[in-house]
């Protein structure tokens, strides 16, 4: 397993600092080792790669010193294992070769620094200095960037703890505005909530996004809340509406939105509340939107808000078998509906029926 240094430790160069010299040339191990230990650092000796490989399994170290021309494991075969051993590990190549390709290649593998022997010391000491500041700079941006995802993500977990919460309270307010609504005519009674359930299940089957059919399940809880503003004496006329009624009829999107307003954290749903009267050839309200400009969730909302008004009783009527209503449906293909949405509302409908159907039939 890879060994991360504490980012606590003093990585300049001190006393603190520890440095592996890997070198097979005993008198420049030693020379070198007697010179940075005067100058403050402790120092370890490794004859060979191997050894230095095993030192590094088993103690931390902060510089490496290694030469590049060694028997059996070559510097360049012991840097990339040395790394694996410790990210942190701050590299530098000896060589008593001064080969610009050699010397690229361990910088590539991750050295920090190359050095060409002979060595002036004052040169040595200053890139063993530069390769501990590099360390410690490297150290503290992996830990500042841990930091930064550990803020972003908490951050992240109360946003969206407030937005739960804040969803909740909205859908406490807005029952309370639909119960109000629905208890203004008791064939509303029950209308938001099926068309919200139909509306999510159209929108599942379609393959939206989860958010979206959320969002399609929100708007169809809320699509209708602007009726609370329409004279009950027209909600509840048993029969046709003249125009001026219908005009007033057609006002419950605008009166919707301007209640639905404060809600600015749920643009989305808003939209599809606000385009639920739209009709796909042009014909609807209130913007006269055509096709693919009308929303999706517009557009699903259209389709199960007529079949459920077909199928629920009204003032002025009966309600319709669900097949029926299908059936009557599908001449307003093209100009009331998308006719994508009302092919996937038509097998969701049937399939109810069918598992209902079958859950009859089902005996002790």
């Amino acid at each position: 397993m890879p060994r991360f240094s504490s980012p606590f430790r003093a990585s300049s160069a001190s006393s603190l600092t520890r440095v592996l010299i890997v070198d097979d040339e005993e008198s420049i191990r030693f020379a070198l080792s007697r010179y940075l230990r005067s100058r403050g650092f402790e120092v370890v000796m490794a004859e060979s790669g191997a050894a230095a490989l095993a030192l590094l399994s088993q103690e931390q170290f902060d510089i490496m010193l290694c030469d590049v021309r060694m028997p059996v494991m070559s510097g360049l075969d012991v840097l990339p294992h040395a790394l694996r051993l410790d990210a942190d590990l701050g590299i530098v190549m000896l060589t008593a070769v001064n080969d610009a390709g050699t010397a690229t290649q361990a910088l590539a593998q991750g050295a920090m620094d190359y050095l060409v022997k002979p060595i002036e010391l004052g040169d040595l000491e200053r890139a063993v200095e530069r390769a501990a500041h590099r360390r410690m700079l490297e150290i503290e941006r992996r830990n500042v960037e841990v930091l930064i995802r550990e803020e972003v993500a908490l951050r992240t977990e109360e946003l969206e703890q407030e937005k739960r919460s804040l969803n909740a309270l909205t859908m406490d307010v807005a029952n309370t505005l639909i119960n109000a609504m629905e208890a203004k005519d008791v064939f509303l009674r029950g209308h938001a909530q099926r068309v919200a359930e139909l509306a999510a299940s159209v929108a599942d089957a379609l393959g939206l996004d989860a958010d979206v059919v959320e969002n399609v399940r929100l708007a169809g809880r809320l699509h209708d809340i602007g009726k609370i503003g329409i004279r009950e004496a027209v909600l509840n006329k048993p029969g046709p509406l003249t125009a001026e009624e219908f005009a007033h009829v057609k006002e419950h999107v605008r009166i919707g939105m301007e209640i639905l307003a404060p809600l600015k954290h749920m643009p989305v749903a808003l939209a599809y509340v606000q385009d639920h009267h739209e009709h796909y050839d042009g014909s609807g309200y209130p913007r006269g939107l055509v096709g693919q400009d009308i929303a999706i969730g517009g557009r699903i909302l259209a389709a199960c808000d007529a079949f459920d008004a077909m199928t629920s009783r009204r003032a002025f009527r009966d309600a319709m078998e669900p097949r029926e209503t299908i059936t009557h449906l599908t001449a307003y293909v093209g100009s009331l509906l998308d006719p994508d949405v009302f092919a996937v509302l038509q097998r969701v409908v049937l399939r109810r029926k069918t598992l209902v159907f079958m859950d009859d039939q089902s005996g002790p």
